[in-house]
């Protein structure tokens, strides 16, 4: 990147959610031009607009994509239309007929064309997936494109430039958009993720070196596993609730210490072991209400008194003294489920994993709200990371389909500027 790309003393306008950026858009003014020559005003407003719209564009390739003409559209209102034919607009032209100051006449915007001076931009490849949402930046929308990571109707395109048409369908990589608009890692999420790559390379390196020893192994005696005793399923189950509810009561916080996201692996895995140990299933269920089913069942099934006496005391009492067994009490409450559900949910849907390389549980990138907009001739599907150029972006009244953070008056100068050596 080069040098003073975000300065704040001579600031230019980039394709960038950057909090700088984000402060010179809302600082910025129209320069003066009243002391300036009309060549000047004109190379200032080219020189402004090129920072924002195409900057990595070359110039003499821009020329070649100008075009003077601009698509526009004109809706007409169909009620207008159904009620009147057009003959009352030249009413009291030289007859004399004064209108009615009672009739309102019809509002018609302008339409701003000179917003549409970069709309040749917005076809490109490397526009539409920073206009989609799915980069921070049109630099790294570049990027993406030049690394392989987009398609373009089901093949891989890395031409940055590639001309969309009406129709077409692309598509990034989900790793690469969540890590492109997430949070970056903190200090210590980073050094954590330094950690388990390490300790992973190390147990690679070691199940390479047992694979390949000379004296194999002898296999092991099947040995069935004892179960767990009724006790201690109770005690670990009631803990994983009580994690549930503190991972809830943590939820709201916008923050997230390493503290929170250690409690999320444990939880999410002391839940899988939980129901790996489960006498009436063998594999661990994966759905979410199964969990919750059989989570339940055994909260609600392991009461003290559910088993039968030990055999010792069975054998001197006999089955009339015998004590009749309490009823079971209900030890998940509505609210206790409720709360599991939504930790589960939580654990499942945004797991907690130092080894990605933005921050989890996932978060949106900070100052992203502000430039969180989808333009009209897109339709993006966020959930799968794809998105559909509809139609050539248009001008109509009282709006541009380009995004632009320049007054009409600039684009116009920019316009006039490329008109000259077309």
């Amino acid at each position: 990147m080069r040098k003073r790309f975000l300065g704040l003393k001579k600031p230019k306008l980039r394709s960038t959610w950057n909090k700088y950026n984000l402060y010179n858009i809302s600082q910025f003014k129209a320069p003066s031009l009243s002391e300036k020559t009309y060549f000047q005003q004109k190379w200032m407003a080219k020189s402004l607009t090129r920072a924002y719209h195409g900057e990595t564009i070359r110039e003499k390739h821009w020329q070649r994509l100008f075009r003077p003409t601009m698509h526009s559209v004109v809706p007409m209102d169909h009620r207008y239309l159904a009620s009147n034919d057009g003959s009352e607009q030249a009413e009291g032209r030289g007859s004399g007929l004064d209108v009615d100051p009672s009739i309102r006449k019809r509002i018609v915007l302008r339409t701003p064309y000179m917003n549409m001076v970069y709309a040749p931009t917005e076809r490109r490849l490397d526009t539409a997936v920073f206009r989609a949402l799915f980069a921070c930046s049109l630099r790294q929308a570049r990027q993406f494109v030049v690394h392989g990571y987009v398609k373009v109707n089901g093949k891989k395109m890395i031409y940055p430039g590639y001309a969309l048409n009406p129709g077409d369908m692309f598509q990034v990589e989900p790793e690469r958009v969540l890590y492109a608009t997430g949070a970056p890692k903190d200090k210590k999420e980073r050094k954590l993720g330094r950690v388990i790559k390490k300790n992973a390379k190390e147990n690679s390196d070691e199940v390479g070196e047992d694979a390949s020893s000379e004296a194999p192994r002898s296999a092991p005696t099947e040995t069935s596993a004892e179960p767990a005793e009724p006790e201690d399923t109770r005690k670990e189950l009631k803990t994983l609730l009580a994690q549930a509810k503190s991972v809830l009561s943590d939820s709201s916080s916008v923050s997230l210490n390493a503290k929170r996201k250690q409690n999320l692996r444990t939880f999410r895995r002391q839940i899988q072991k939980t129901l790996s140990r489960s006498t009436k299933s063998t594999t661990i269920t994966d759905s979410l209400e199964a969990q919750l089913i059989e989570l339940t069942a055994k909260f609600n099934d392991l009461s003290p008194f559910t088993s039968s006496s030990p055999p010792e005391t069975s054998n001197l009492i006999s089955s009339e003294d015998q004590p009749t067994p309490a009823p079971k009490t209900e030890l998940l409450t509505a609210d206790d489920r409720r709360a599991l559900e939504a930790a589960l949910v939580e654990a499942r849907e945004n797991p907690s994993d130092s080894s990605k390389p933005y921050a989890t549980p996932w978060r949106p990138r900070e100052y992203m709200s502000a430039f969180a907009f989808v333009p009209r001739y897109l339709e993006v599907n966020h959930k799968i990371c794809s998105a559909v150029y509809l139609r050539h972006p248009v001008a109509r009244p009282g709006l541009a389909e380009v995004p632009t953070p320049f007054p009409d008056e600039m684009n116009g100068l920019a316009f006039n500027w490329y008109l000259r050596r077309r």
